[in-house]
């Protein structure tokens, strides 16, 4: 999940740094930020996010640690960007509290 976390992320970002238009420009936003920047966040966010989630794969403990600190990150992103998608932007935080959800119950191989 967490891969597909930071794919769906990072697809975000490029659609930001490709076509500035695609977004809706918002006048007054307080976390106004250029969609460009926008862009290298989601991007740049959503590539470590992918590679955390591999080292979940293969049963790093750093992985996990990682994987739950990341997907805060990732929420937290999304929740300051639910002005300019608000539909994809509120499903990216429910995937990352299910990210998380997930990796702190996981109670190892018995």
């Amino acid at each position: 999940m967490m891969i597909i976390l930071g794919a769906f992320h990072a697809i975000m970002g490029l659609t930001a740094l490709f076509d500035d238009e695609f977004y809706v420009r918002l006048p007054n936003y307080t976390f106004r930020l250029d969609l460009t920047t926008w862009g290298w966040i989601h991007l740049i966010l959503g590539i470590i996010v992918a590679a955390a989630g591999y080292a979940v794969l293969t049963g790093r403990l750093w992985g996990r640690t990682l994987g739950i600190i990341l997907a805060a990150a990732v929420a937290i992103a999304n929740f300051f960007f639910i002005p300019y998608t608000p539909f994809w932007s509120i499903l990216m935080v429910v995937l990352a509290v299910a990210v998380i959800w997930a990796l702190s119950r996981y109670e190892g191989a018995l």
